[in-house]
């Protein structure tokens, strides 16, 4: 049986077409099994090409363009470990994240959250003559000498968290949606980890249009693999 949006698919358009539906109505894959009639493997393996193809649609996303860019990092992943505090708790997995206000995010996994790991991902996803903002971490110290337009910081060590047009509430939000969102799965495999931050991003970005629409239209043009 040939199907029109997915290459080495099996079953119907019309049954796609439901997969894919339920998919963006967040229905997680075993209830997707049920309603469809279909092996929970083929679901899971349906999920994951779609995943994989809204990661390819969020990296292809323009640098962002003036404006003003709230910066931050996140951390994901088990539970803190009792004596193992601050930035990069072990077992943790690192996640940089870039907000424009009233617009879109990006996220990227890092090894770590240094200069010489963010610097290239600022500079390549943010124009010159942009205005960011950050919280106190040390290294987004000197990001004006880069380029950038004007830097304002929110001190979250000195109990500041916003002051007027200063804060970075946007990205904070962002990162506690996916936190919310990510806890349902109750757990998520590293291997896996970036396709549903991706995942997150994605539904983020086009919260206000039909995700649907955009899915299929992306799977019409270019196939599943």
């Amino acid at each position: 049986m040939s199907n029109k949006y997915f290459f080495r698919g099996r079953i119907s358009d019309e049954k796609f077409r439901l997969i894919l539906k339920l998919f963006c109505l967040d229905i997680e894959a075993k209830k997707v099994a049920k309603l469809t009639n279909l092996n929970r493997g083929t679901i899971n393996n349906i999920y994951q090409k779609i995943r994989e193809r809204i990661a390819e649609i969020c990296e292809a996303e323009s640098p962002f363009e003036n404006g003003e860019i709230e910066l931050d990092e996140s951390y994901f992943g088990a539970r803190r470990v009792r004596g193992m505090r601050g930035r990069g708790a072990k077992g943790k997995i690192p996640v940089f994240g870039m907000l424009k206000r009233g617009d879109k995010v990006y996220t990227q996994i890092v090894k770590n959250c240094s200069i010489s790991e963010l610097l290239p991902i600022i500079q390549g996803k943010i124009e010159p003559n942009t205005v960011l903002y950050t919280d106190g971490f040390k290294t987004y110290d000197g990001l004006v000498n880069y380029g950038y337009k004007e830097h304002f910081r929110v001190k979250h060590g000195e109990n500041e968290f916003a002051s007027g047009h200063n804060h970075i509430n946007g990205i904070e939000n962002f990162w506690g949606l996916c936190k919310v969102r990510l806890a349902k799965f109750r757990g998520v495999h590293k291997k896996s980890f970036y396709l549903h931050i991706k995942e997150c991003e994605f539904r983020y970005n086009y919260r206000n249009q039909n995700i649907y629409v955009i899915l299929l239209n992306s799977m019409r043009k270019n196939k599943l693999n």
